[in-house]
């Protein structure tokens, strides 16, 4: 790997079979692995789990990315992060699917990997977050056809702009083409019960034993 960011930290659970599965969990901006890990508890026991910590030192954590506002990606900084990213995911989970599941900056960081190669990932979750827009992906119209995307959305989000929740929404709906499932959760900025039955029934769907 070369990328002066240095080699991921990551944390595991879940299926120790080297060829289950592989669900990539992707903390949000300002925490890190451990935010996010917990996460797996809920989720399908026979897949493996991995939590990544985001290279950049962003106060008391970590983010995926340097940005112009929140949700708003640096393109040069985003592809840096989405090289360093690939280059560890391509040995990490080599042979086996891959799904990447992102809450907020980490959404919109796995929104990033999957315009970026849409038939990299056998699904890509983006949870309370937005796509990155106008970053140096594609946000072209047919842009994801084929590719499973999960957008979950709080209604009562004040954490990431309106705005952008908005075109994401869109985006999503009627222009990426994408093999989508959305839900809208009727709270805030975080992964209620409800969100996380979509969730789990999600994957059990894009990755079936």
């Amino acid at each position: 790997m070369t990328s002066s960011f240095g080699a991921p930290v990551v944390a595991y659970a879940g299926s120790a079979d080297p060829h289950a599965p592989l669900v990539v969990l992707l903390h949000g901006r300002g925490a890190d692995e451990s935010t996010i890990l917990g996460l797996a508890a809920e989720l399908p026991t026979e897949l493996a789990y991995a939590a990544v910590r985001a290279p950049i030192v962003e106060g008391g954590g970590f983010a995926w990315f340097a940005n112009r506002g929140i949700g708003r990606p640096i393109a040069a900084s985003l592809r840096e992060t989405l090289d360093w990213f690939r280059a560890w995911v391509d040995v990490e989970a080599a042979g086996r699917p891959v799904v990447l599941v992102g809450f907020s900056g980490g959404g919109a960081f796995a929104g990033g990997l999957v315009l970026d190669d849409p038939f990299r990932w056998a699904g890509t979750a983006v949870l309370f977050a937005t796509l990155p827009f106008e970053a140096g992906v594609p946000t072209t119209p047919g842009r994801l056809v084929g590719s499973p995307l999960l957008v979950i959305h709080g209604d009562r989000d004040t954490v990431i702009p309106a705005d952008l929740l908005e075109r994401t929404w869109a985006y999503a709906t009627t222009e990426s083409g994408a093999t989508l499932t959305t839900h809208r959760s009727p709270g805030g900025h975080g992964v209620d019960e409800a969100s996380l039955e979509v969730l789990r029934a999600w994957l059990r769907d894009v990755l079936p034993a």
